[in-house]
């Protein structure tokens, strides 16, 4: 259960955006899952999902800067988010979600519009929750330092271990000298909300002074879900009612995309087993998942190792991530699971099989993808 608000102190607000860290961070491998399940990687569909990956990103590193800032040490190393997810995001956040690492369809993109979606797009029953959405979990932290904003600025002014990362490439940072802190920490979580959801209620539109207006998460991930480009309507607010009628510019072409099959509970154990192959296929996902968990030790390193590190460890960090892609495209997606093992399916995973046809073609060829499993202690 949420803790009272009148509960909410500064130690609150370092655990909850610890926990913004994690739920950043969780909807990375989501998002490169699909990315990666595309043939060609230069369709409109790989630069929109890789867009918002970029930002979440920037989104992660704004928290763990604002973790850092309070005196805390961001925990990254240990991050492990389970899919496919069983009470929505880390944090409670959306508990209706069942994020599930997939390829790109119609059925992964509705799921990422559940998870990027504002409030006012919601049913009266998805509402019904602690943290509905990602901006309702924002805004009990910014509740929270505002209410604690005495408390805020003296941590800032402190100070602590870790290390603020990333001024020079445009990512918030917060200096102890800040002359309002307060206001900065505010202003850092408007940012997060904005890109993720759009300006507020009856948009998904980012505000104009801001972001030039340029579609939230939520509408970019509808564009690929409607296969048309945003279309603003003035004389109409924006509502779960009208969404369609937004969504009627340039068509998007369909990409091609790879047929993964949707990751199972247990990591492909199951499919392994039965394929001749599996030795081999196996090799090939461990290698993946060495580089994602020596990515997420880089990461770790970058905003707790000495400050003189911080550099060389994110680039490690993103030759990891280059190692992810090229592993995954050229090397993971090219093994097919045999078709008398496909056609097990149900019989392995009763519980997921469901699931696991809502978001694969099991009538066509199908192929391992990513598990994104890390294994740092």
């Amino acid at each position: 259960m949420p803790t009272p608000v009148d509960l909410r102190d500064l130690s609150w607000i370092r655990g909850a955006l610890q926990t913004a860290i994690a739920l950043e961070h969780s909807t990375m491998p989501l998002y490169c899952a699909a990315m990666y399940s595309l043939e060609v990687q230069n369709y409109p569909s790989y630069n929109t999902i890789r867009s918002v990956l970029m930002e979440e990103m920037v989104h992660m590193a704004i928290a763990a800067n604002m973790v850092a800032a309070l005196g805390g040490s961001p925990a990254i190393k240990g991050l492990k988010p389970a899919y496919p997810g069983n009470g929505g995001l880390p944090g409670g956040v959306a508990p209706d979600l069942r994020p599930r690492l997939a390829k790109l369809s119609g059925a992964a993109l509705e799921s990422f519009m559940r998870l990027e979606a504002p409030l006012f797009v919601l049913n009266a029953r998805q509402r019904d929750a602690s943290y509905p959405t990602i901006g309702a979990f924002y805004d009990a932290v910014r509740d929270a330092i505002k209410r604690n904003a005495a408390a805020v600025e003296r941590a800032v002014r402190l100070g602590g271990p870790a290390n603020q990362v990333g001024g020079n490439l445009g990512y918030l940072t917060f200096d102890r000298d800040d002359p309002d802190p307060v206001a900065s920490f505010l202003h850092a979580l408007d940012i997060i909300t904005e890109q993720g959801e759009g300006g507020g209620e009856g948009t998904v539109e980012t505000a104009a002074e801001t972001f030039q207006k340029e579609g939230s998460h939520y509408a970019r991930f509808a564009e690929l879900r409607y296969g048309r480009r945003y279309q603003p309507l003035d004389a109409v607010p924006f509502s779960r009612e009208t969404e369609r009628e937004f969504f009627t510019g340039e068509e998007i072409v369909w990409p091609v995309v790879i047929n993964t099959l949707a990751v199972p509970a247990d990591g492909y154990e199951a499919v392994l087993a039965l394929d001749p192959r599996g030795p081999e296929v196996r090799k090939e996902l461990e290698s993946f998942d060495d580089a994602y968990t020596q990515m997420m030790l880089a990461l770790d390193t970058t905003w707790n190792g000495p400050v003189e590190t911080w550099w060389p460890s994110l680039g490690a960090a993103v030759t990891q991530m280059d190692q992810m892609r090229v592993r995954s495209c050229f090397t993971i997606m090219r093994n097919e699971i045999p078709p008398a093992v496909v056609a097990r399916l149900e019989e392995l995973y009763p519980r997921e099989f469901r699931s696991l046809e809502r978001y694969t073609n099991l009538a066509r060829p199908v192929f391992y993808g990513p598990r994104f499993l890390n294994n740092a202690a």
